[in-house]
């Protein structure tokens, strides 16, 4: 296939001219913004491919999903989907992957051709997939009363349709909320749960909640651990708990959890942290899920890791829900500049955001979410790569306005 790259203000218009200089079966690629000196060229970067006349014909089906793509119909979404071997033609059949012996030299090289074939056939369509987000956020670009303050917050990476809201006139400010409380409200103490996916940060967010709100404050609290599946998950926990001074328990099944509540009923706080669940063991953990989610003190922060993309976020709520979570904590805001997708996930689920986790230090790098906090880190994203000048001023004032700061 041979490659080439037009440079152009739009998406629509690089299509209109490789269509004219390449023909109806040039095929969109990849398109992304412009980048460094290119960017005087043209705002975005799109990129045609077209298949030379002696190379094997292009499924008509296939290219006719190509052409509903430049077209910008999105006639991608609509049509059935195809089978891999219109992709990759000489794929072997079923048949002939089952008759090759197990364990054989054969089976073991077509085992990696597919593998191979089906990674590039991943990244194809996460390019055009990337090419269709673009020409589809450039057309809403130019139907909303503030582009400027739409493209702004796209990119903070906020969901295009919120992006519409806001650049239409509803304050950013308002689609969201915040919770920094820990319990439930009208309950005699305050069972704070955490949960979520590994690596979140739960253990570490855990011991923080703790130091500020039952330590620092005097108040007597208890920690509890429900991982027994992460290797020397309980055992870190007692370690920072004897620091603290707080006691802790281990307990393996819902069963013995609802007993160690009941034996602490006296105390003020109760923190809970959980195991990290991958999709396959949720099963495993329902019997917890439904004790957590019925319990009538429990207030269960669902922790996610602010660096996480948008499309992950929405699986992680999505899976964690059985859990029936009241707030979303997120954790590792040090190690990203976006937060739009965020907001965009909390704004989806209706949940208030709780506290934002900085960094591991114990227990200052936690602090409650507000959303003038979060405002400015959306604003801060948004001015950061602009030259100073009195439009750029003007944008600014623009964007503090329509984001609620």
């Amino acid at each position: 296939m041979k490659l080439k790259s037009y440079f152009s203000a739009s998406v629509e218009a690089a299509m209109d001219l490789a269509r004219r200089e390449l023909g109806e079966e040039a095929l969109l690629v990849n398109a992304k913004p412009s980048t460094g000196a290119a960017r005087s060229l043209g705002a975005f970067e799109v990129v045609f491919g077209v298949v030379p006349p002696s190379a094997q014909p292009i499924d008509p089906l296939a290219a006719e999903r190509m052409r509903g793509v430049a077209a910008g119909s999105g006639a991608i979404d609509f049509l059935p989907p195809l089978p891999l071997e219109r992709f990759v033609p000489d794929l072997p059949a079923k048949s002939e992957l089952h008759s090759v012996p197990s364990g054989g030299s054969s089976a073991a090289a077509v085992h990696d051709r597919f593998s191979h074939d089906l990674a590039s056939l991943r990244r194809d369509m996460e390019r055009m997939g990337q090419a269709l987000r673009v020409a589809a956020t450039e057309k809403l670009a130019g139907q909303v009363q503030a582009p400027e303050l739409y493209n702004a917050l796209i990119a903070a990476e906020v969901e295009p349709e919120l992006a519409r809201r806001v650049a239409d006139g509803t304050p950013l400010a308002d689609t969201f909320q915040v919770d920094a409380t820990v319990g439930r409200k009208r309950t005699a103490r305050g069972v704070v749960v955490l949960v979520g996916p590994p690596g979140a940060g739960k253990t570490t967010t855990l011991v923080k909640l703790a130091a500020r709100y039952g330590l620092a404050a005097r108040r007597p609290s208890h920690i509890i651990s429900t991982d027994v599946y992460r290797i020397a998950a309980a055992d870190q926990l007692r370690v920072l708990s004897s620091i603290l001074g707080i006691g802790c328990t281990v307990v393996e099944t819902a069963h013995a959890l609802e007993q160690v509540l009941e034996e602490h009923r006296g105390k003020d706080y109760i923190f809970v942290d959980t195991p990290g669940l991958g999709r396959g063991e949720m099963d495993e953990a329902m019997d917890l899920a439904r004790l957590l989610a019925s319990h009538p003190e429990t207030d269960t922060h669902l922790v996610l890791p602010a660096s996480m993309k948008a499309a992950d976020l929405t699986r992680m709520i999505d899976q964690y829900n059985v859990f029936e979570p009241a707030k979303l904590l997120f954790t590792r805001l040090d190690e990203t500049e976006r937060i739009g997708a965020l907001l965009s996930e909390a704004v989806r689920w209706a949940l208030p955001i709780s506290f934002l986790s900085t960094g591991q230090q114990i227990p200052d790098d936690l602090e409650p979410a507000t959303k003038e906090g979060l405002l400015a880190r959306v604003l801060q994203m948004a001015e950061a790569p602009r030259p100073v000048s009195a439009a750029t001023d003007k944008n600014s004032k623009t964007f503090a306005a329509g984001v609620g700061v």
